[in-house]
């Protein structure tokens, strides 16, 4: 399964991830690694949250293949994120969207690098453009559930993060911000150790970190009453 860098809770851990792939539609898994970009084909398959690694070809949105010179301006703008040179892979990330507007790696890419600078309504337009292209992208709809959740805007960031695990089941990352949303936003607290449990079931090297937040939402649910030995009864 994902792995992943575990991140303070409050700012929902596993959150951002890889380098989003892909420009199109869906096509390939990653793991390992940290936050930096959404990786590697123009197509719109992708890495998972707070994940980075290699990646299946180009899969366009639309129908005919990426042309050389699309995948090779994709990719320098990738490798300029993974360098920390965000002012020149947005640049690059800009003009791809217009050169190829049907591709959705560039915009979620740009979501991506808006959520990370704290310009959270470019980014969550820039993540909507990339879910409409691409609508099986389920680390974009995860980064798009982030983006919502730190503008405020909880219901539809739940609904992302379901977007994201309908497409996935498996995705833990997506899972476990559902969880955090749930637990820390929305106060559903049977819901969110449902989502803990399931986290750590995606989780075979177990996350002791997330293990005692489930015991903490546990201690917080309310105690049933003993039964009482002898219940009082009415007198005919």
């Amino acid at each position: 399964m994902r792995s992943a860098e575990r991140l303070p809770r409050a700012l929902l851990a596993l959150a951002a991830g890889a380098l989003l792939a892909g420009c199109g539609s869906i096509g390939f898994r990653t793991t390992g690694a940290s936050e930096s970009a959404l990786a590697a084909a123009p197509a719109a398959s992708a890495a998972s949250a707070a994940e980075a690694a290699a990646s299946a070809g180009p899969q366009p949105a639309s129908t005919g293949p990426i042309a050389p010179a699309t995948q090779r301006a994709y990719d320098d703008a990738l490798a300029l994120m993974r360098a920390g040179h965000a002012a020149d892979a947005e640049r690059g990330l800009r003009a791809l969207t217009q050169s190829n507007p049907e591709l959705a790696g560039p915009h979620a890419n740009l979501g991506l690098l808006a959520r990370q600078a704290g310009h959270l309504p470019e980014a969550v337009k820039e993540l909507e453009k990339a879910t409409e292209l691409a609508p099986g992208l389920a680390v974009a709809w995860n980064q798009l559930g982030l983006a919502y959740r730190q503008n405020g805007e909880f219901t539809k960031a739940r609904t992302a993060y379901e977007h994201a695990i309908a497409i996935d089941p498996g995705y833990a990352n997506a899972v476990l911000n559902l969880g955090v949303l749930d637990d820390l936003y929305l106060g559903d607290g049977v819901h969110a150790l449902e989502l803990y449990t399931r986290y750590l079931a995606l989780t075979p090297a177990g996350d002791s970190v997330v293990a005692k937040w489930m015991a903490d939402v546990k201690n917080r649910q309310p105690k049933a009453a003993p039964p009482a030995a002898s219940a009082p009864k009415e007198k005919s």
